[in-house]
Protein backbone atom coordinates (compact mmCIF):
# COMPACT_ATOMS: atom_id res chain seq x y z
CA UNK A 1 0.00 0.00 0.00
CA UNK A 2 0.95 3.28 -1.09
CA UNK A 3 0.05 6.56 0.29
CA UNK A 4 0.80 9.75 2.05
CA UNK A 5 0.15 10.31 5.68
CA UNK A 6 -2.59 12.86 6.39
CA UNK A 7 -2.52 12.35 10.18
CA UNK A 8 -0.74 10.92 13.10
CA UNK A 9 -1.49 10.35 17.02
CA UNK A 10 1.58 10.32 19.62
CA UNK A 11 2.87 7.73 20.62
CA UNK A 12 0.94 5.61 23.89
CA UNK A 13 0.90 3.42 26.52
CA UNK A 14 -0.94 0.56 28.03
CA UNK A 15 -0.50 -2.44 30.52
CA UNK A 16 -0.34 -5.91 28.79
CA UNK A 17 -2.88 -7.68 30.07
CA UNK A 18 -1.13 -10.96 29.21
CA UNK A 19 2.17 -9.95 30.61
CA UNK A 20 1.78 -8.70 33.92
CA UNK A 21 4.05 -5.69 34.63
CA UNK A 22 5.06 -4.97 31.24
CA UNK A 23 3.55 -2.07 29.04
CA UNK A 24 2.52 -2.30 24.94
CA UNK A 25 3.06 0.75 23.08
CA UNK A 26 0.81 1.77 20.24
CA UNK A 27 0.29 4.63 17.89
CA UNK A 28 -1.74 5.50 15.02
CA UNK A 29 -1.61 6.73 11.64
CA UNK A 30 -4.07 8.11 8.35
CA UNK A 31 -2.81 7.31 4.86
CA UNK A 32 -4.19 8.19 1.72
CA UNK A 33 -3.99 7.19 -1.84
CA UNK A 34 -6.95 9.03 -3.85
CA UNK A 35 -9.61 11.62 -3.16
CA UNK A 36 -12.01 9.16 -2.18
CA UNK A 37 -10.13 6.92 -0.08
CA UNK A 38 -7.91 7.28 3.30
CA UNK A 39 -7.39 3.90 6.07
CA UNK A 40 -6.47 4.23 9.25
CA UNK A 41 -3.19 1.97 10.27
CA UNK A 42 -2.63 1.05 13.84
CA UNK A 43 0.66 -0.16 15.24
CA UNK A 44 1.33 -2.19 18.44
CA UNK A 45 4.88 -3.64 19.83
CA UNK A 46 7.97 -2.90 21.97
CA UNK A 47 8.49 0.08 22.84
CA UNK A 48 11.90 0.24 20.62
CA UNK A 49 9.72 -0.54 17.91
CA UNK A 50 7.01 2.01 18.30
CA UNK A 51 9.11 4.88 18.67
CA UNK A 52 11.35 4.20 15.75
CA UNK A 53 8.85 3.45 13.56
CA UNK A 54 6.40 6.56 14.60
CA UNK A 55 9.98 8.84 14.32
CA UNK A 56 10.57 7.59 10.91
CA UNK A 57 7.60 9.36 8.92
CA UNK A 58 5.86 12.92 9.77
CA UNK A 59 2.54 13.94 8.28
CA UNK A 60 2.98 14.60 4.43
CA UNK A 61 5.67 11.49 4.14
CA UNK A 62 4.87 9.05 1.60
CA UNK A 63 4.82 5.55 3.07
CA UNK A 64 4.74 2.16 1.18
CA UNK A 65 3.75 -0.23 3.64
CA UNK A 66 4.44 -4.05 3.18
CA UNK A 67 2.87 -7.15 4.80
CA UNK A 68 -0.18 -5.06 6.79
CA UNK A 69 -2.75 -7.58 8.41
CA UNK A 70 -6.11 -6.29 7.07
CA UNK A 71 -8.21 -5.86 9.72
CA UNK A 72 -12.39 -5.35 10.33
CA UNK A 73 -12.73 -2.04 12.16
CA UNK A 74 -14.71 -1.75 15.15
CA UNK A 75 -16.40 1.70 13.95
CA UNK A 76 -17.60 3.03 17.11
CA UNK A 77 -15.12 2.06 19.15
CA UNK A 78 -12.42 3.04 17.13
CA UNK A 79 -13.16 6.20 15.36
CA UNK A 80 -13.64 8.12 18.74
CA UNK A 81 -9.95 8.42 18.28
CA UNK A 82 -9.71 8.33 14.54
CA UNK A 83 -10.71 9.82 11.46
CA UNK A 84 -13.91 8.16 9.60
CA UNK A 85 -12.58 6.04 6.52
CA UNK A 86 -14.50 5.04 3.80
CA UNK A 87 -13.49 1.57 4.71
CA UNK A 88 -14.67 -0.69 7.08
CA UNK A 89 -11.25 -2.00 7.65
CA UNK A 90 -7.53 -0.92 9.03
CA UNK A 91 -4.62 -2.23 8.56
CA UNK A 92 -2.30 -3.69 11.58
CA UNK A 93 1.13 -3.67 11.74
CA UNK A 94 2.87 -5.83 13.22
CA UNK A 95 6.99 -5.60 14.43
CA UNK A 96 7.58 -9.27 12.86
CA UNK A 97 5.95 -8.85 9.18
CA UNK A 98 5.25 -5.78 8.69
CA UNK A 99 7.49 -2.98 6.86
CA UNK A 100 6.93 1.13 6.44
CA UNK A 101 9.17 2.65 3.98
CA UNK A 102 9.63 6.34 3.50
CA UNK A 103 10.15 8.47 0.60
CA UNK A 104 9.48 12.02 -0.70
CA UNK A 105 6.32 12.00 -2.64
CA UNK A 106 8.23 13.73 -5.77
CA UNK A 107 10.05 10.39 -6.10
CA UNK A 108 6.81 8.28 -5.24
CA UNK A 109 3.98 10.27 -7.39
CA UNK A 110 3.49 13.68 -7.10
CA UNK A 111 -0.31 13.35 -6.97
CA UNK A 112 -0.35 12.06 -3.74
CA UNK A 113 1.29 15.83 -2.63
CA UNK A 114 -2.00 16.99 -3.84
CA UNK A 115 -4.27 14.63 -1.53
CA UNK A 116 -2.70 16.05 1.42
CA UNK A 117 -4.48 19.39 1.85
CA UNK A 118 -8.44 17.44 0.90
CA UNK A 119 -10.53 17.66 4.07
CA UNK A 120 -11.45 13.98 5.15
CA UNK A 121 -15.36 14.63 5.84
CA UNK A 122 -18.03 16.19 3.53
CA UNK A 123 -18.04 19.17 2.04
CA UNK A 124 -21.72 19.72 3.57
CA UNK A 125 -21.30 18.13 6.95
CA UNK A 126 -19.37 21.48 8.11
CA UNK A 127 -20.18 24.39 10.40
CA UNK A 128 -18.40 27.40 10.30
CA UNK A 129 -17.45 29.53 13.38
CA UNK A 130 -20.07 32.09 12.64
CA UNK A 131 -23.21 29.35 12.55
CA UNK A 132 -21.75 28.31 15.69
CA UNK A 133 -21.80 31.23 17.53
CA UNK A 134 -24.97 32.73 16.09
CA UNK A 135 -26.60 28.78 16.94
CA UNK A 136 -24.80 27.90 19.52
CA UNK A 137 -27.62 27.27 22.33
CA UNK A 138 -29.16 24.70 19.31
CA UNK A 139 -26.00 23.11 19.27
CA UNK A 140 -25.04 22.17 22.84
CA UNK A 141 -24.45 18.71 23.55
CA UNK A 142 -24.03 17.80 19.35
CA UNK A 143 -20.96 16.87 18.41
CA UNK A 144 -19.54 18.93 15.23
CA UNK A 145 -17.57 19.04 12.38
CA UNK A 146 -15.77 22.52 11.87
CA UNK A 147 -13.85 24.04 9.43
CA UNK A 148 -11.44 26.68 10.21
CA UNK A 149 -8.04 28.06 9.05
CA UNK A 150 -5.24 28.98 11.28
CA UNK A 151 -4.22 32.57 10.37
CA UNK A 152 -1.26 32.78 12.72
CA UNK A 153 0.56 31.29 15.40
CA UNK A 154 2.60 33.50 18.09
CA UNK A 155 4.22 32.69 20.72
Amino acid sequence: VIGVVIGKTDVRSFPDRKNIGTERYTFNFTIRDSPTYFINVQSWGREEYIRSLSESFRVGDCVTIENPLIQSKEAEREEKFNPVTPSGYKLLLSENHSVVKTSSCYDTDSRLLSLLHLPVKDPQDYYSLGDIVANGQSLHGRVLNVLAAVMAVSG
